[in-house]
């Protein structure tokens, strides 16, 4: 588990595609080399936040999948 983070966004109750559109814009927030911390609920985000992080070069650090949250930590390297 990761702990540290510079930001946070919490998509909770979100479905798809809203949890990578508005980590999407989120990421832009975070410092290059700083780390996001996103929260879900939406079991999609496992296979939409790691394609998200490899299509456009971001690290995906650490995920936390449980029964109904998720929790990925998101490396910004662009």
């Amino acid at each position: 588990m990761t702990t540290g983070y510079d930001a946070t966004l919490d998509a909770t109750g979100l479905v798809c595609p809203e949890p990578v559109m508005l980590l999407h814009n989120r990421i832009a927030d975070v410092p290059v080399n700083g780390v996001l911390r996103v929260i879900a609920t939406d079991p999609s985000t496992e296979r939409d936040i790691a394609r998200f992080c490899k299509f456009l070069g971001h690290t995906l650090l650490d995920q936390e999948i449980g029964e109904s949250q998720f929790v990925y930590w998101i490396e910004r390297t662009s």
